[in-house]
Order: C-alpha cells, then structure tokens, then sequence
C-alpha cells in the first residue's frame, strides 16, 4: 500500500510541477528558498550570487533542522550554518527558534517559488521542510557529492522521484538514473557539479587558512569518511587515527596536515562505545594544538586550492579535489570497496594513487608529495577534462541558471 501511495505521490508531482510552473511564468519576482543542512555540503555559493544580482529572482538560505543526531546536534549544526552565512553577508535565515521552540513556516512566511534542496534523505532533516511539505512547489536539488557508487539510496528514494529537477553532474550520472529511477531520469538535466565552480573561478585563494605561515611546508589534506561499520566500510580512520598523528610528528620540518573529517565522523565516535565524546574531543583537539596541523569542519575552497595533495577515503571528494590538479591519494581499507564503483567511480578512482598499507601511504607522501615525483598528472588532467568540465565551457552554476531562465522566462 506504501508503494502504491508514493507511486500516486509520484504521479500528482508531475502535474503539480506543470500547474507551479504556470503559476510562476506570470510573476515578476521569483523567490527561491535554499534549504540548507550541513554547511560542508552546500554547493549552491556561484548560483545563490548569480540568482543575488539577477533583477528577477529573490534568493533566501534557510537554515533547517538536522534531527537524526539529537537536538544538541541539531542546535550545533543550525548555529554554526547560521554564523558562517551570516558572517559572509548572505541573507540566511534559521527555521528553528530555540528560545520559543517554534518552527518556522517558510511557505507562510516566504511562499517560495522554487525551492533548493542539500540533502535527499527523509528523518535526516525535520519532516517540515521535506519534499512531500512542498508538493505544489518548483522544487529542484544538486546532489551532495559527485556519486561514485550505484546505491539505489543516491539515485531512487522518495525524493528523487518527487523533485522536479535534479541537475546532474555528467552523461553518466544522467545514464544511471535513467536505469535506477522509477521516474526513468525524466527530471535530470545535465549542467555539470556546481561544487566545481570555486574551484574553478577562484584565481586568489586564501593562504591564511593554514595555521602553519612557513612557506616549505608541503601542505596536505587528510579527508577520512564516517562509514566505520556500515555500507562497504569505506572509512579508514579507526586503523589509521593514530597514525596520521604520527606523521605529523614525522614529518614536521616537511609537512603541515589539514585534518578535514567527514561532518559525520564526530557523531558518530561520540556515540561509539570505545570512544565517547571526551575520547573524541582530546583526539580532535590535537589536531587543533599541533604546531603542523589543523582541524578543519567548514568551507574548504581556499583549503584545497592552496593545498599540495590529498589523502581520503572519502567518495565525496573524489572529483572535487581531482579539479585542483593536485595529486590524490585514496586509501583503499578492503578490496570490497573496489567492487561497488559506477562506471563513473571506476574512472575516477583510477586516476588516483591508491594504498592498501602503511607502506604505500608513506611512499606517497615522499616520493609524490615531498619529491614532487606526480606521474600521474596528465592522465589526472585528462579525465577532468573529458568527464568533469562542460563542452560549453561555462560554470554549472550559469548552466542552472540559463535553465531556469529558459524555463520561467520564455
């Protein structure tokens, strides 16, 4: 009966988006509400400023409830989005009022005209500001990450049959929805990843965001995912915690190392039996009091272009970090995980170095790193331009953009 609903769901959101569609043709200003989560996933900088100096669109950031994790989290999350937008002198708004404990009705209060969703997953964000809330709303979402897996989770929930447009990274993710999606792929449009753009237009970046000023230390970013226990138990931190720390002391005359966690990650050790939130507090704190290192939870733009290399295990910054031209390291911890690519994944991962042992890790960082020995450069290079950047040559963000416009403003 469950499947028979959606099913129906499904259906009536096609000819709401048409009837919305309409609608929003006949009005002069067109207000677009970004529902915003986890500041690390926000991908919408290069389109929420386009949409800022257009003289038709009225763009606002609300910032809404992650609930999964309890409402300390939730709090710490929302406040820490809130700051950051704020501070960089965005108009952000909070959905959630801690000192009356009211919700935010954003299509009262707002009444938008699109909506940009961060996340596709139901419970993790509060059921108000869910796809099923907005059924009668232009809704639209550029995934999280460049997917490098086939998980029905990334291409087939509720969501992505119930969105009106999903603006897809390449002809291959496009390819694999039109396999997995009960909707066929009929709503995604190819613009390529608005998560490149920084990368792309920022010509100056912001040396400061290394705490270490000594200009011959090679600068590394050290990216492990959450997934300990769970999915194909990609992440390689608890094997290698300790070690990277190591490292640091190591090679502290050579390198200075971003330790740059998965937002998922502290959660998680905190509510881990063998660590637990004092254990985890001490270990990120070192990172913080290490004269050659760093924790980093925020924006990482400027951290990856003024960075020399990467060492993760983490699918989301596979074709992120690859844009800078800098060399990869992705850690392999089970060759399980090398069995669960996309055909895109598989491309991608291939042009990264790869290790399976402490030995491989240390062969990357001197002799790639520190020798500045990166063989793999043009093939790195290669794939970028073939896979990653547009034939049009222009951001994703302004491929979004003009889809919009040729959609509204006909």
């Amino acid at each position: 009966m469950r499947s028979l609903y959606n099913l129906y769901l499904i259906k009536e959101a096609r000819k709401n988006h048409i009837k919305a569609l309409e609608i929003v043709r006949k009005k002069e200003k067109i207000k677009v509400a970004f529902f915003l989560i986890h500041e690390s996933v926000w991908k919408y900088d290069v389109l929420y400023n386009l949409m800022l100096h257009h003289p038709r669109f009225e763009p606002i950031i609300f910032v809404c409830p992650v609930v999964n994790y309890g409402m300390e989290n939730m709090l710490f999350e929302m406040n820490k989005s809130y700051g950051s937008f704020k501070k960089k002198g965005y108009n952000v708004i909070k959905t959630y009022d801690n000192e009356t404990e009211e919700y935010l009705d954003v299509k009262k209060t707002f009444s938008p005209d699109i909506v940009f969703y961060t996340n596709p997953y139901q419970g993790l964000q509060d059921y108000r500001f869910y796809i099923k809330q907005f059924s009668k709303t232009l809704t639209c979402y550029v995934p999280y990450a460049v997917m490098t897996t086939n998980y029905e989770s990334f291409y087939n929930l509720d969501f992505h049959n119930l969105v009106w447009r999903i603006f897809s990274e390449t002809t291959i993710h496009k390819e694999i929805a039109l396999q997995k999606q009960i909707y066929k792929g009929q709503n995604n449009i190819v613009t390529g990843y608005p998560g490149f753009d920084q990368l792309l237009i920022n010509k100056t970046p912001n040396m400061n965001v290394w705490k270490n000023k000594n200009p011959t230390l090679k600068k590394v970013v050290w990216a492990p995912h959450h997934s300990m226990y769970e999915l194909n138990k990609v992440s390689n931190f608890l094997e290698y915690c300790g070690y990277f720390l190591e490292l640091a002391v190591k090679y502290q005359d050579k390198l200075q190392i971003a330790f740059k966690p998965h937002p998922l990650l502290r959660v998680k050790l905190e509510g881990d039996l063998n660590w637990g939130i004092e254990k985890t507090s001490s270990y990120y704190n070192k990172w913080e009091n290490l004269a050659n290192g760093q924790f980093e939870n925020s924006e990482y733009v400027d951290l990856f272009l003024t960075s020399d290399a990467m060492i993760h295990d983490c699918g989301s910054f596979m074709s992120e970090y690859l844009i800078t031209g800098k060399p990869s390291l992705f850690m392999v911890r089970n060759e399980s995980v090398m069995d669960h690519w996309s055909d895109f994944g598989e491309k991608a991962v291939s042009v990264h170095y790869q290790s399976r042992s402490k030995k491989q890790l240390i062969d990357f960082i001197e002799n790639v790193v520190l020798n500045e020995n990166d063989w793999m450069k043009e093939e790195r290079n290669s794939f970028v331009q073939n896979n990653l950047i547009q034939e049009n040559n222009l951001t994703a963000s302004q491929n979004i953009l003009n889809y919009l416009e040729s959609q509204i403003f006909q």
